[in-house]
């Protein structure tokens, strides 16, 4: 697939589930990686992917709530699962979004259209493990 790439960066993980991952730029954020299944300091795949969806996603509908004129107070929460899989493991996410601000037609409308825009929810939504919902306040 031929693209025109915006914005580039390369992550750096050495380590493995316990160490540093890093971004290979300067002034990169750095890291401590551990496993959840350990009590030890240090985020985690989970969590990275949990991040990385809300954040996308609420910046998403914030352009899209600016777009039609309205101010943001979007929350986006999103909740990571591990599961045993056979062979290996596998991730159960589930995100919540509330828009309190708008009625239920014009929040699911707005949902809708980021949904198409989001990089990482377009990445993520084909996947029977994934679940965004749109819920009441």
């Amino acid at each position: 697939m031929e693209y025109q790439s915006l914005y580039h960066t390369q992550v750096i993980n050495k380590d493995g589930i316990e160490g540093v991952s890093y971004v290979n730029e300067p002034n990169g954020l750095s890291v401590t990686v551990s496993s959840p299944m350990k009590n030890h300091a240090g985020t985690n795949p989970e969590q990275l992917l949990g991040l990385s969806l809300a954040t996308c996603l609420n910046a998403t509908i914030e352009a899209e709530e600016k777009r039609r004129g309205y101010e943001h107070q979007t929350v986006v929460t999103v909740e990571v699962d591990l599961a045993k899989d056979n062979p290996g493991y596998q991730f159960f996410v589930t995100a919540t979004v509330q828009m309190p601000h708008l009625d239920a037609n014009e929040a699911a409308s707005v949902l809708a259209t980021s949904l198409t825009r989001c990089p990482v929810a377009k990445l993520l939504q084909s996947s029977d493990n994934v679940n965004i919902q749109l819920t009441a306040v």
